[in-house]
C-alpha cells in the first residue's frame, strides 16, 4: 500500500512574494525606513484645512453677530443620547424678514442629527455626521427650500492620519452628468510646529463648462499652543492670513487679513478681535478698516438662563446695528439623569 502523498507547501506570503523581485523590495524597503523615519519624528495631527482658522472664527463676533430681536426656547428631553428641540423667534432686522424657526437635535457617540423647519416651510440646518471610527468621519448637509436655486446638498468625508488630514466633498452633485463643485484637501504637518497642504477646487456647473483651482495653506502653531498663525493663497491674486494667541485663560484676542490683487481690482480688509471669558459672560469686541466697531455681550444668569445683546457702528457709511437676545432652556431631566453631581453640602434631590 503506497504511503500518502504529503500535502504541498502553502505558497508563501505577499512579502516573499515582493522579496523575489528586486525592484519592489527595493521599494518596499524604502517605504518601511520612511514610514519607521516618520513614525519616529512623532507629529501631531495638525486639523483639516477646513478648520486652519478656527480659533480666529471663535474669537471674532463675525459668526456670532446678529440684529433686531432674538429668542431662543430649548427643551431638553434626553441627556444620553442627547435629544433636544428649539423653537427659535427674530424680528426686527434691517434685512432679514420676521421668521420662526422649529429644530431639532439627537446625538450619542458615533450619530448627529441635526434637522429645522421655518415658517415658510423650508427645511434648513440638515445634518448627520457618522462616526465609523476616531478618524473616520462621513458628513451631509442639506438644505431643502421652495425658491429657485436656494436647496443645496453637501456631502464629505474627513480622515484623520496621525499627522495629516484629508478632506474630500461633493456639493450638488448630479450623478447623470457629473455635475456639481467637487473640493479635496490635505494637509500635512512635516515638523511639530508647522503644517502645509493644499486645497483644490473642481466646479462643473453644466457639461460643458469646467474651471479648476488650487490654494496652498500653511499652519504654525507654537510649542505651547499659546499662538497660532495661518496663511492661504489662492490661484486668483486671493491671499488670507490670520493670527491668533490666548493672554490668558480668559482673554483671546485675533487678527486677520484678507487681500485681493486681482488685475482688476485690488483690496484689503484687516480684522483684529478679542474675547474675554468671565465666570458668567463672554465679551466680544471686533474692529475692521472699513470702519466698522462691534461688540457682543452674554450674561448667563444661571446656566440654563442668556442674556444678549450686540451692536455695530459703520462710522464710514453713518449707519448703526441693534440686537437684543434671550436663550432659555428647560429640562424635566433630574441631576443625575444629566450627569450632573450634588454640590457639596447640599441633599440629593429626591428620587
Amino acid at each position: 500500500m503506497s504511503s500518502p502523498i504529503p500535502p504541498k507547501p502553502e505558497s508563501s506570503s505577499s512579502s516573499s512574494a515582493v522579496s523575489n523581485i528586486p525592484v519592489l523590495s527595493q521599494v518596499a524597503g524604502l517605504y518601511n525606513r520612511f514610514s519607521s523615519w516618520r513614525q519616529s519624528l512623532d507629529l501631531p495631527n495638525p486639523g483639516t484645512v477646513e478648520n486652519l482658522q478656527k480659533e480666529v472664527k471663535s474669537t471674532h463676533l463675525t459668526n456670532f453677530f446678529f440684529e433686531g430681536g432674538r429668542a431662543d426656547l430649548t427643551k431638553v428631553l434626553s441627556a444620553n443620547p442627547a435629544f433636544q428641540v428649539t423653537h427659535s423667534f427674530a424680528l426686527g432686522s434691517q434685512t432679514q424678514p420676521p421668521s420662526y424657526n422649529f429644530g431639532a437635535l439627537f446625538a450619542n457617540n458615533n450619530l448627529f442629527m441635526q434637522g429645522g423647519i421655518d415658517n415658510e416651510g423650508n427645511l434648513n440646518s440638515l445634518r448627520f455626521n457618522q462616526g465609523w471610527s476616531e478618524n473616520n468621519v462621513t458628513k451631509v448637509q442639506g438644505q431643502l427650500s421652495s425658491q429657485v436655486g436656494h436647496s443645496m446638498l453637501q456631502i464629505e468625508h474627513d480622515y484623520l492620519g496621525r499627522d495629516y488630514a484629508v478632506n474630500v466633498k461633493a456639493i450638488n452633485p448630479h450623478p447623470a452628468d457629473l455635475t456639481g463643485i467637487f473640493i479635496g484637501n490635505y494637509l500635512q504637518s512635516v515638523t511639530k510646529n508647522l503644517a502645509l497642504g493644499f486645497e483644490t477646487v473642481y466646479q462643473r456647473p453644466d457639461p460643458t463648462m469646467t474651471e479648476t483651482s488650487t490654494s496652498l495653506c500653511a499652519k504654525y502653531t507654537s510649542t505651547d499652543k499659546n499662538w497660532i498663525a495661518s496663511a492661504q493663497v489662492q490661484g486668483q491674486g486671493i491671499m488670507q492670513a490670520t493670527y491668533w494667541q490666548k493672554l490668558s485663560d480668559k482673554v483671546d484676542v485675533a487678527a486677520d487679513l484678507q487681500i485681493l490683487a486681482a488685475p482688476t481690482r485690488r483690496d484689503a480688509i484687516a480684522t483684529v478681535g478679542a474675547k474675554w471669558d468671565l465666570r458668567m459672560s463672554t465679551f466680544r469686541a471686533q474692529l475692521d478698516s472699513t470702519g466698522k466697531v462691534s461688540a457682543l455681550l452674554e450674561q448667563r444668569f444661571a446656566p440654563s438662563f442668556s442674556f444678549m445683546v450686540s451692536g455695530e457702528i459703520d462710522h464710514f457709511k453713518n449707519a448703526s446695528k441693534v440686537g437684543v437676545g434671550v436663550s432659555i432652556e428647560s429640562s424635566s431631566l433630574t441631576p443625575e439623569e444629566m450627569g450632573l453631581v450634588p454640590q457639596p453640602g447640599f441633599p440629593a434631590p429626591p428620587p
